[in-house]
């Protein structure tokens, strides 16, 4: 294919959207969009490679595999090595753990659907994956390898005119799919080849339908107009939008027309800084994201995120010149060939060196002992994979343990998961048992529909299940209500009339599934807000351990910063005249004394994050402060 300086330049535009955003340079909160931009690129170059040798009846399949290894592979492989070597001396023994299956997954190009399964792109956590964004990577490999195969596969039955139209409505289609399931699943469609192929489609629309356009100044104002469209999405736009959704078509639009304007001695991508920058802009994408990672892990102030803008230019430049340079055969013409074709073992050495990391947790086993004791005890249900959801799930499909009578039910968020599962082992002994209703980050939504949130429809059919079934007879309800009621108040000024209205409505949402069940149910039981610690607990054991303090007893917080940080759901509830059979339950009065409250004492880890008890010892202590025998 002919060389296009405006596509190098406009790879320096989007490399240069993802860092800003990363770096959290205020002015560009949509950021994220460089990834799109990268999609159109790459659907635009793919389709170039495929059709050209399809028409010259010269393309190989393999070579084709061989050729995008040989580009991705190097880089990311040496960039892993790194953070195995460097993660050995400077990460906990969970961290490092966590770190050795992300190698895994990305050096074989399934990260995007590892990192769905644990959480969403824009969560808090997020900035604890040193490979997060190799999920973009793994999604392109997965296109390059199924995309040539639908092509020569409907090249046996139709024409190459009639594939280039299917193109055409693949494209639309999935849009239009995307659009859809964001709204239903919007971590998967983040994440997913599915909601994510259409935009490389429509790179591939753009070098299929090309514009003759002869006129230079018509590709300045056809180049300007896709600009634009990029600068606004990454101006405008914020993590806060379903993506990919609707917005999604503006910057993927702008790409195309910028393409199509084929404005090769452009004064915004042609000059020097640019092209420099699209050059290296694998490598720096590749090394910006573990120093946002580095800057994080080690909280240091924001000026640093100025610094690590630098140095991932600088990386990615050293990278560029020292790593993707190197020069692999890729002209594989028989066994023995493949044989020595380096990549392929850079991939089998990492996903063994990967999975022996995480086989060995990290490493752990060369911790002190008191530090091993207190992170094997640091754990979560070992039911939570199976039965907490995050998409909508039939309520009659929830689980059900360990006792045969199902007598009792828990609902509510992550929050409920641990409390469920401990308070399943005690009715177990009367051979009684629990049907578990989580929903990941699911606030109270009894009266509302999905608008309001993604869970509300299977919220409402599971209370509603729940208030049905006559062999239940009591209710367990936990959320992260404070976590609710401040995500209201910080919509707007917390001193805002409509913010405080729309706190209101929270607590009427909150008293609403309350009074309904408490009125179908022999007994409801509801935790005021359980007490979180400012960090997750094996970065408090780590630093603790460090600083070189007692690992038996570590405080989380003040009594008195846990009531301030809750009073709206404490007043609350204080305020409230439930019913008889409503009994609210103070996690306080297990979780802290006068003064403190803990995430270990006597050498007992109430917590397996930040905010989750922990199912060894935080969940069986606050089950209780329920009467079981009563």
């Amino acid at each position: 294919m002919i060389y296009r300086k405006d596509i190098n330049g406009l790879r320096a535009i989007a490399v240069l959207a993802v860092m800003l955003f990363h770096f959290d340079f205020y002015f560009s909160r949509g950021g994220f969009i460089g990834v799109d931009v990268f999609f159109v690129i790459t659907g635009y170059l793919m389709t170039g490679i495929i059709f050209t040798d399809i028409e010259k009846k010269k393309f190989n399949l393999l070579n084709f595999y061989i050729s995008r290894l040989t580009r991705i592979v190097p880089a990311l492989s040496f960039l892993c090595f790194i953070l195995i070597f460097f993660g050995f001396f400077l990460l906990s023994p969970l961290d490092y753990e966590t770190l050795g299956k992300h190698v895994s997954g990305s050096i074989r190009f399934i990260s995007n659907d590892m990192f769905w399964r644990e959480s969403g792109y824009f969560d808090k956590n997020s900035f604890e994956k040193w490979l997060l964004h190799t999920w973009s990577l793994s999604l392109e490999f997965q296109f390059y390898f199924i995309y040539p195969i639908v092509i020569i596969v409907l090249k046996r039955f139709i024409s190459l005119k009639l594939i280039k139209i299917l193109i055409i409505i693949g494209a639309s289609c999935g849009y239009l799919f995307s659009i859809y399931a964001s709204h239903i699943w919007p971590n998967p469609s983040y994440y997913l080849l599915p909601t994510r192929y259409w935009e490389m489609l429509v790179g591939g629309i753009a070098y299929l339908y090309p514009l003759k356009l002869k006129n230079k100044i018509n590709r300045v104002y056809l180049e300007s107009l896709g600009l634009i469209l990029i600068l606004i999405s990454c101006f405008f736009l914020s993590k806060n939008i379903l993506w990919p959704g609707y917005f999604s078509i503006l910057p993927v639009l702008g790409c195309f027309i910028f393409i199509q304007a084929n404005n090769h001695n452009s004064f915004f991508t042609s000059n020097i800084i640019f092209q420099k920058l699209g050059s290296w802009s694998y490598s720096i994408y590749l090394w910006h994201w573990p120093i946002v990672v580095y800057i994080y892990y080690y909280s240091l102030e924001n000026i640093y995120n100025y610094y690590g803008f630098i140095i991932s230019i600088f990386f990615g430049f050293l990278s560029y010149n020292y790593i993707e340079k190197i020069k692999i055969n890729r002209s594989l013409n028989n066994f023995k060939d493949y044989l020595k074709f380096k990549p392929f073992y850079f991939i089998i050495i990492l996903t063994i060196l990967g999975s022996f990391i995480k086989f060995e947790q990290g490493f752990l086993k060369l911790a002190p002992d008191n530090y091993q004791k207190l992170v094997n005890l640091s754990k979560q249900s070992p039911l939570r994979d199976q039965c907490h959801i995050s998409d909508y799930q039939y309520p009659e499909n929830s689980c059900e343990y360990f006792g045969k009578d199902i007598t009792w039910a828990a609902l509510g968020d992550s929050h409920v998961v641990e409390i469920a599962y401990a308070l399943a082992e005690r009715l177990k002994n009367k051979n009684l048992g629990i049907k578990h209703f989580s929903f990941s980050g699911c606030p109270p939504s009894y009266g509302e529909d999905n608008k309001f949130h993604k869970c509300s429809k299977w919220y409402n059919e599971s209370v509603k299940y729940i208030a049905n079934n006559k062999k239940i007879k009591n209710v367990l309800l936990n959320h992260r209500f404070t976590y609710y009621v401040m995500a209201e108040l910080s919509k707007k000024n917390k001193n805002s009339h409509n913010s405080q209205k729309e706190t209101m409505k929270v607590l009427e949402r909150i008293d609403s599934v309350i009074l309904y069940l408490a009125s179908k149910k022999e007994k409801v039981y509801v935790y005021y807000p359980i007490p979180t610690l400012p960090i997750h607990i094996n970065k408090l054991i780590d630093q603790t351990y460090k600083k070189k303090l007692n690992l038996s007893e570590i405080k989380s917080s003040t009594l008195n910063w846990y009531l301030d940080d809750n009073r709206y759901i404490i007043e609350h509830f204080n305020n409230s005249e439930f019913p008889k059979n409503v009994y609210l339950l103070k996690p306080q009065e297990k979780l802290c004394d006068e003064k403190f409250c803990y995430a270990i004492k006597n050498n007992e880890p109430y917590y397996y994050d930040s905010n989750h008890p922990s199912s060894t010892f935080g969940a069986p202590k606050l089950v209780d402060l329920i009467n079981i025998e009563n």
